[in-house]
């Protein structure tokens, strides 16, 4: 039964549609070449499970980039609310599987509802800093919602530093870094200021990956 119940979640109508765009959108991966560099050999290793993926946000092409990245998973990207304020905007976010928020009130249910789908397996992307940040290029502090998804759920929360382009025709270069265990470091319940610490903690982890990457070789 269960494996009836997983087959079907496996090719659902939505699931059939990101697979299609992700297939039409392979000449993207010729143009965009990505590059990944990794923080060390855990990093390495292909993200299997529930997994929460965080990154800097730099410009609305960034879920793409993240795509292109991580290519061998379906992602369920959070996004805000007011994106879905719109009919359009509504059904192509729905149709990607967006989960919305209110990142300024985020609700108990939605909070439940993300840590079902990371519960059941999934890759939730999303991006900490709440808004394109486009003022540095250092990552904005991250929000500490990520921290009890990942408490409520188990899932690992996995670094990305993606590099800002500067010209369309620059290949998409990111740096992955290691799998973070919020559990497996502050325990079953944290406290608020655990929560709070571990948000810093994984901000300049994002620093740390965007020195990695903009570190001559040679001082490396």
């Amino acid at each position: 039964m269960k494996k009836e119940q997983n087959k079907s979640k496996l090719f659902s109508i939505k699931n059939l549609f990101f697979d299609f765009v992700k297939l039409t959108a392979a000449p993207g991966l010729l143009w965009f070449r990505p590059k990944k560099l990794y923080e060390n050999e855990a990093a390495k290793k292909k993200i299997r499970g529930p997994a929460i993926l965080i990154a800097n946000h730099v410009g609305v092409a960034d879920p793409m980039y993240l795509m292109m990245l991580i290519w061998y998973r379906r992602h369920r990207f959070i996004c805000k609310s007011e994106l879905m304020s719109t009919k359009t905007g509504k059904f192509w976010l729905t149709l990607f599987r967006c989960i919305p928020i209110d990142k300024d009130n985020m609700s108990f249910s939605t909070m439940r509802s993300i840590t079902d789908v990371l519960k059941g397996g999934a890759l939730v992307s999303m991006f900490p800093e709440g808004q394109v940040h486009t003022k540095s290029d250092t990552p904005a502090s991250f929000k500490s919602g990520m921290i009890l998804m990942s408490v409520q759920s188990g899932a690992p929360i996995i670094p990305i530093y993606v590099k800002p382009r500067e010209h369309f025709y620059e290949r998409v270069v990111a740096v992955i870094g290691e799998p973070f265990s919020v559990k497996e470091t502050y325990g079953e319940r944290p406290k608020f200021s655990q929560i709070s610490e571990a948000a810093e903690l994984l901000h300049q982890k994002e620093i740390k990956l965007m020195e990695l990457l903009n570190t001559p070789k040679g001082d490396k």
